[in-house]
């Protein structure tokens, strides 16, 4: 009796053993002795604690599948697959997250204060976010792919009227809202940034036609200067006598925002004029791409860089955009000659492209080198603007798109250029405005497939980025998959056009967030 007594008990231990739920180094075995052996947190019981994101079947058929090895690529699998104690990525998921960034970016009107170097705004507006506490010309359109997405109409009309209310009060839009920004422009959006209008409103609708034959004339002022150089300002006159454009900046001294580095770099470049090479320094800032080997002679120099000698594909494609919306606009406001002269200028303006700046040979678009009187070697993602612009040929479009899978597709995404120089406009970085130019040029003739295969990339380079910082980031390294580098700053946290993008290719393919995590 007493035998029995004690075996009951112990009896009922054991069938309670066996009900026990399996700990985590049960059910993620090997994942788990890998995580602890490498020492992925300084404490044992943080990864003992870690709540999983997706079933345990579908995390450790992922382990099998991607087999992570060092202890940095470890890290980066549990935190796309698990929340961690005092982790960041334990906030929203990647598309709620650019939902909540909206207001936080947001910024109301304001008059400036005497004496700083802020442009006032009359409308509200949407910052890229970090050191770029003001709005920024390109960066903008890019941005408004996501407010577009979300549903953000209002915000996307008053962000519209300021950029008009700055042609009215400049004759363009500068490069940013800084007085300091003024001697520039950027790659000029603004007529496709009103193809995100919903305002049919024929009032407003001859105002805008107005900004944009105004932001035409900045453009296009150096025409009444050409001398025997061929240059004048933003305009170039080609072999042949046509015209086509180039970044310029109406200063030459060291840019405010970056003084000292114009100065050293221009210092390096002797026996050139300190002038011609902050103004060079200035037009590659123009350009967005500030800097990239697109604009140097000796790719590694910085003090080589010749800016004013390269017309470029992408200001050239993004003009030719302007006179046909010019044209359009004019046409449905019922201005047969303005629409006639506007499609007349873009006829001509294509027709410069496809002999200076298509090499048929390469299979692909470049920017011409005046000094050299040829087109550059530069592989670069610029090739895609006559495709995204929409007046490539099916033909060339076809040889782009080979080319650009070939030399230009990384593992995380488009890369910019296919040479590693340093500067945060190479490789191995991608940016998000290129991603964009690229699957919607791409997607414009037909090259489906590979459109989404670069969004599927990039979007999968972001939402890891998320995970492993919690942070959307300016610009990344899409060859491992990580914050991008170079450049006279550090990565930027925000980010305006990164969550613009991100959150329009979203809209344009849900499936694709099964990489949000």
């Amino acid at each position: 009796m007493t035998r029995r007594l004690i075996l009951v008990p112990m009896l009922a231990l054991l069938l309670q053993a066996q009900a026990m739920p399996p700990s985590p180094a049960d059910i993620y075995g090997p994942l788990f002795s890998a995580v602890q052996a490498a020492q992925v947190f300084p404490d044992g019981k943080t990864f003992a604690d870690a709540v999983p994101r997706e079933a345990p079947q579908a995390i450790m058929a992922a382990y099998a599948r991607e087999k992570p090895q060092d202890k940095a690529a470890l890290a980066a699998f549990v935190r796309r697959y698990f929340s961690v104690r005092g982790d960041t990525q334990a906030r929203a998921p990647l598309r709620d997250r650019i939902r909540e960034l909206w207001p936080i970016l947001g910024r109301a009107p304001f008059a400036p204060v005497a004496g700083s170097s802020a442009l006032g705004l009359d409308h509200g507006y949407v910052v890229p976010g970090d050191r770029f506490q003001e709005i920024y010309y390109w960066d903008s359109y890019f941005t408004m792919l996501g407010l577009k997405a979300d549903g953000q109409a209002p915000l996307i009309e008053a962000m519209l009227a300021d950029f008009v209310d700055l042609v009215e009060r400049y004759g363009h839009v500068p490069n940013g809202t800084r007085t300091y920004y003024l001697s520039r422009s950027q790659p000029p959006f603004l007529a496709l940034m009103m193809d995100l209008s919903d305002n049919r409103d024929p009032v407003l609708a001859k105002r805008r036609l107005a900004a944009l034959v105004r932001e035409h004339e900045y453009w296009m002022a150096g025409s009444n200067c050409l001398d025997a150089s061929g240059a004048c300002q933003h305009v170039v006159r080609m072999p042949d006598g046509s015209l086509l454009n180039r970044y310029w900046d109406a200063r030459d001294t060291p840019r405010d925002e970056s003084w000292r580095e114009d100065r050293e770099t221009a210092a390096k470049a002797a026996p050139r004029a300190p002038a011609i090479v902050q103004r060079d320094l200035r037009a590659a800032a123009e350009s967005g791409w500030d800097f990239s080997s697109r604009w140097l002679a000796d790719p590694m120099r910085l003090e080589t860089i010749h800016t004013t000698d390269i017309v470029p594909v992408d200001l050239n494609s993004l003009l030719w955009v302007n006179e046909s919306r010019i044209a359009a606009r004019a046409k449905a406001l019922g201005d047969e000659a303005l629409a006639r002269r506007f499609a007349e200028l873009a006829a001509r303006r294509k027709a410069a492209i496809d002999r200076y700046l298509w090499v048929a040979g390469d299979k692909r678009f470049a920017d011409w080198d005046r000094s050299a009187r040829r087109p550059t070697n530069s592989r670069t993602a610029v090739s895609l603007f006559p495709l995204f612009a929409g007046h490539a040929s099916a033909e060339q479009a076809r040889a782009v798109a080979a080319t650009t899978r070939a030399t230009l597709v990384g593992e995380g995404g488009l890369r910019t250029t296919n040479i590693r120089t340093g500067q945060q406009w190479d490789a191995p970085n991608g940016w998000a405005p290129l991603q964009w130019v690229a699957v919607e040029g791409l997607g414009r003739y037909g090259e489906q497939a590979l459109a989404k295969d670069i969004a599927r990339r990039w979007i999968t380079t972001v939402a890891r980025t998320y995970a492993e910082t919690g942070k959307l980031l300016e610009k990344y390294d899409v060859e491992e998959r990580k914050p991008g580098g170079g450049g006279e700053y550090p990565t930027q946290d925000g980010f305006g056009w990164t969550n613009g993008v991100t959150a329009a290719m979203l809209d344009r393919w849900p499936d694709l967030g099964s990489n949000d995590r």
